[in-house]
């Protein structure tokens, strides 16, 4: 365990780091951040002895740190500092091998399989054994870094320093370092202090962030508390988003541009769509915010192409997402840039609707096919396999969504789509009860995102009193026509 306690100091008489206090405990990753300036670094080296303090205390399990010797504190602490020099040529192996110095006794070096052990673990850790014989002035950037990380490591001291350990690393070899290093803190107890310019890795592989501002801590705790878009935005005097990273509980940072340009007005209007025989289509000329559960590209994103496409109803593959790329690319769609949906209903039978209000207009766009609807209520009583039905519906807003504002479009639509499915007494054939949908719907909410800004999209917002009556209105027509066509075919 380390503690810092009213830690001020700095360079000549000049203090850079006022008054700062923490504590470290043992296996516990703590990564330091802040603008340039803040006093990161200086920290760092003020921790490690490289610079001296004015006043306050560190100590190591309860003893200052100012009682040890140099080696004493090397056996304790392995520091990674940002810069390195080298006055002569070794070789890599000859590099991480300086890390044992603080276990060597004698007036000679002594050296022992627990050394040999120690830098050979610490080499194949850091993926660096193939440069084993290579003199170090040889390596590129990246590579010399991973290198003093494995010297770093070959120490074996209880406490770990890093100042940007992942400066010069290609994005491959920053996360294998950072998983090392979270992995070494874990199975061996490391204490571990790191300084971070980004943000997001920081928060990723730290159990606490500690946010510096003019050499004092703005703030220090969990990830979630300090990466927030009001704090970092008001350090680093920068505009931020925040948003939860998509596997981890960890908030992750976008950096929003400071952009003075005035973009030109673009909505989305019906004749932006293209109805074929294989199809419903529509094609804009920027790419809208969309939240969607499509078969291609279905979640959170940006595009520009969205896809509607008409398969047989005893449509069956072993893989429908790849077979589904394979024909947008087959059809001459970017794949990265479409969001595409199936359905056994016509193409032609698609319908259409605009809706405008003060704040601009949405689009609509719905296919229903309905030979599989099921009552939600009642589907734990159902065990036969669905076949390919479908109700899909688009909801294409000409303005700016918050993102409460999607998810309550999403909710607002599936309502209204159950609310025309009583109207048109749409039965499960298993159930016999009222249908709420089908086995395989699909939703779409797209945003130009220009425009004033819409906060909320539920049934009393005049956004969502459109997308109610939008949805409700052209679901009940394509149900009709989807029933007109089956008669027709009969």
């Amino acid at each position: 365990m380390l503690t810092v306690k009213n830690l001020t100091g700095g360079y000549s008489n000049t203090p850079v780091v006022k008054d700062v206090s923490f504590q470290v405990e043992k296996g516990e990753v703590l990564g330091i951040l802040g603008p340039n300036g803040s006093g990161k670094s200086t920290l760092l080296k003020m921790i490690s002895g490289i610079l001296p303090k004015q006043t306050g205390t560190i100590t190591i399990e309860a003893q200052d740190v100012s009682t040890y010797s140099q080696k004493e504190f090397a056996r304790k602490v392995a520091v990674l500092p940002q810069m390195h020099t080298h006055a002569f040529s070794h070789s890599v192996f000859e590099t991480v091998s300086l890390g044992r110095y603080p276990h060597q006794s004698g007036l000679f070096s002594t050296w022992s399989k627990e050394d040999e052990r120690a830098v050979m673990e610490a080499m194949t850790l850091t993926d660096i054994m193939r440069y084993k014989d290579t003199a170090i002035e040889l390596l590129s950037g990246g590579e010399r870094q991973r290198v003093f990380v494995a010297q770093a490591l070959a120490q074996e001291a209880p406490i770990l320093l890093l100042d940007e350990p992942t400066n010069h690393l290609d994005i491959a070899h920053q996360q294998q370092l950072l998983d090392t290093i979270r992995e070494q803190a874990i199975q061996k107890g490391l204490t571990v202090i790191s300084v971070f310019h980004d943000i997001n890795l920081a928060s990723l592989y730290c159990d606490r962030l500690l946010l510096m501002e003019n050499g004092q801590i703005a703030k220090i705790g969990a990830p979630h508390d300090v990466v927030k878009e009001s704090m970092v935005g008001t350090v680093y005097d920068a505009k931020v988003k925040t948003q939860p990273h998509p596997e981890l509980p960890k908030p992750q940072i976008t950096l929003l541009p400071h952009v003075d340009v005035k973009k030109l007005p673009f909505t989305v209007d019906l004749t932006d769509f293209n109805v074929t025989a294989n199809y419903v289509l529509l094609q804009t000329n920027k790419p809208l915010k969309t939240v969607s559960s499509a078969v291609h590209n279905p979640g959170t994103g940006w595009y520009q192409t969205f896809v509607n496409r008409h398969v047989d109803a005893n449509y069956h593959v072993a893989d429908a997402k790849e077979e589904m790329a394979r024909y947008l690319e087959q059809e001459g769609f970017h794949p990265t840039d479409t969001v595409g949906m199936m359905t056994a209903v016509q193409a032609e039978h698609v319908e259409f609707g605009k809706y405008e209000e003060d704040f601009g207009s949405i689009l609509i766009a719905v296919t229903a096919g309905i030979g599989n609807a099921v009552d939600v209520a009642e589907a734990l009583s159902r065990d036969r396999k669905e076949r390919i039905g479908t109700i899909n519906t688009w909801v294409i807003v000409n303005g700016k969504l918050s993102e409460e504002a999607f998810i309550q479009a999403m909710i607002t639509a599936t309502e209204a789509k159950t609310k025309a499915l009583q109207t048109e007494e749409v039965l499960d054939p298993l159930t016999k009860t009222v249908a709420t949908g089908t086995s395989t719907d699909s939703l779409l909410i797209a945003a130009t995102q220009q425009g004033e800004c819409l906060p909320y999209a539920g049934p009393i917002t005049p956004l969502g009193k459109l997308i109610g009556h939008g949805v409700y209105e052209c679901t009940v027509r394509a149900i009709r026509a989807y029933r007109k066509a089956k008669e027709g075919s009969v």
